[in-house]
C-alpha cells in the first residue's frame, strides 16, 4: 500500500468515510464508488475505502466484530493471526510472567492487539511504513501499546522488554516461503534473540520441517475448525513442555495433545477408521493419538487409524465402515449406483486420485449419501464406503 493512501485512510476524513459505507456487497461496490466520486471524493481515496470495506468483510472470519474498526492490507490479513489464537499467544506470555513485550514483525497488529488487551506493555515494530500506520490505527484503543516504524532486528537489542514475539513474513513475489531460511527476517536470526530475551515466541508456517525446530523449544501446531493455520515455536519460560504438541480448536474449546513423535504400529482394517486432525499429523503425534484411542494404522506410511470400537476424540474425525468396495472406477460406480448412493464425500490418502475428476466418472444416482475413503494398504488400493460418526 502507498504511504499517502495509508495516511488518507487513517485521517479523520478517511475513517469517517469508511465507517459511513454500507455493508460490503460486490454487486453494489461499483455503484457506491460512482456515488462517492460524484460527491467530490478523491478517486484514489474512494478506491482505498472500497478495498478496506471488502477486506473488513473478509476479516470477520479472523477477527469477528473487531474487523469493523480495523484497517487492513491483503497480505497483512492473510498472514495475521486469528483473534482467538492471538489471545492464546498473549495468555502464554502473561502466564510466563512477561510484562513488556516486543512484537517484532507486527503487520497489521493482531497479536499486539491481543497482548495489549491482556495489559501487557507492547512495542510493535513494523518495517513497512504504510502497514505501520494501519497498525497504529488498529492499536488506538490501548495506551499500553505503541508502534515503531523500524527494522525489527536493528531495534530489538535496544528495546527494554522481557518477552519477544515474531511472525516473520512467509510470502514473497513468488508465493509462500516454506524454507525457514527464506523467512523475512530469517528464522535463525530471530531465534538468536533468545540469548538476550529467553522468552521468545515465533509464529512459523505449519509446513516447517521438524529438523528446523530448535533444541529445548516447544513446537506447537494449531488447527481451527479442521484447518491447520500455524505452528509456533515457544522458547524458555514460554514452553509448556519441550517437544511437539498439537492444539486443536473447535466449537467445544481448545484441546492439546503432546508427546513422542514415534510412529504407530500398523494392522488390519477394523470396523472404524479415524482421520487425524491436520495439526496432529503435522506435529508427528499420530503414535500418541493411536495409543490414546487404542488404535493402529492401516498402513505404516498413511495417516489413517482404525479401531474395532467407536471412540470420541477432538483429535480425529471418525467413520464407521459399511463395506470395502473394489477400487476400479467402473466397478465402484456400479456398486454405488446399486446401493442408491447419489452423493459421496470423498476422502483420500496415499492414492493418486483427484476427487473433482473422479466424482463425474462415478455417474452417481440415488438419494443416499455416504463417505468414500480412498486409500491403500501396501500396494493394494481400497475404497471404503463409510458413514461419519
Amino acid at each position: 500500500m502507498d504511504v499517502a493512501i495509508a495516511r488518507a485512510l487513517t485521517s479523520n476524513e478517511g475513517v469517517a468515510l469508511l465507517d459511513a459505507l454500507p455493508p460490503y456487497s460486490p454487486a453494489e461496490a461499483d455503484r457506491v464508488g460512482r456515488e462517492l466520486r460524484a460527491g467530490g471524493i478523491d478517486p484514489d481515496l474512494v478506491a482505498a475505502v472500497l478495498t478496506q470495506s471488502r477486506l473488513r468483510a473478509d476479516a470477520r472470519a479472523k477477527f469477528g466484530e473487531f474487523a469493523s474498526g480495523m484497517l487492513l492490507t491483503q497480505d497483512g490479513l492473510e498472514q495475521a493471526t486469528r483473534l482467538q489464537v492471538a489471545a492464546l499467544h498473549a495468555q502464554r506470555f502473561r502466564a510466563a510472567g512477561v510484562t513488556r513485550l516486543a512484537d517484532l514483525t507486527s503487520g497489521i497488529g493482531s497479536d499486539a492487539m491481543a497482548a495489549a488487551a491482556l495489559s501487557l506493555d507492547v512495542t510493535a515494530c513494523e518495517l513497512d511504513e504504510a502497514t505501520a500506520l494501519l497498525a497504529d490505527h488498529n492499536l488506538r484503543h490501548w495506551d499500553n501499546a505503541r508502534v515503531v516504524h523500524a527494522d525489527a532486528l536493528e531495534v530489538a537489542h535496544a528495546l527494554d522488554v522481557d518477552g519477544i514475539f515474531a511472525d516473520p513474513a512467509r510470502r514473497g513475489a513468488r508465493g509462500r516461503r516454506h524454507d525457514p531460511r527464506d523467512y523475512s527476517p530469517p528464522l535463525d536470526a530471530v531465534l538468536a534473540l533468545r540469548d538476550r530475551v529467553p522468552a521468545l515466541g515465533v509464529k512459523v508456517g505449519p509446513a516447517i520441517p521438524h529438523e528446523a525446530v530448535p533444541e529445548g523449544a516447544e513446537a506447537e501446531w494449531v488447527s481451527v475448525d479442521g484447518s491447520v493455520v500455524e505452528a509456533g515455536l515457544w522458547c524458555g519460560p514460554l514452553a509448556a513442555a519441550v517437544g511437539h504438541a498439537a492444539l486443536v480448536i473447535d466449537g467445544s474449546g481448545a484441546h492439546r495433545l503432546a508427546g513422542s513423535t514415534e510412529r504407530a504400529e500398523a494392522g488390519a482394517l477394523a470396523e472404524h477408521v479415524y482421520e487425524p486432525d491436520g495439526a496432529v499429523i503435522r506435529a508427528g503425534l499420530i503414535g500418541v493419538l493411536a495409543a490414546e484411542l487404542g488404535a493402529h494404522l492401516l498402513d505404516p506410511s498413511i495417516a489413517y487409524l482404525t479401531t474395532a470400537a467407536p471412540v470420541t476424540t477432538p483429535f480425529a474425525r471418525g467413520y464407521r465402515i459399511r463395506e470395502v468396495l473394489p477400487f476400479k472406477v467402473k466397478a465402484l460406480a456400479s456398486a454405488l449406483r446399486a446401493r442408491g448412493i447419489g452423493t459421496v464425500d470423498i476422502k483420500k490418502r496415499g492414492v493418486d486420485v483427484t476427487p473433482e475428476q473422479l466424482r463425474p466418472q462415478l455417474k452417481l444416482r440415488g438419494d443416499e449419501r455416504a463417505t468414500l475413503i480412498l486409500t491403500r494398504v501396501g500396494s493394494r488400493r481400497l475404497a471404503l464406503l463409510a458413514d461419519p460418526l
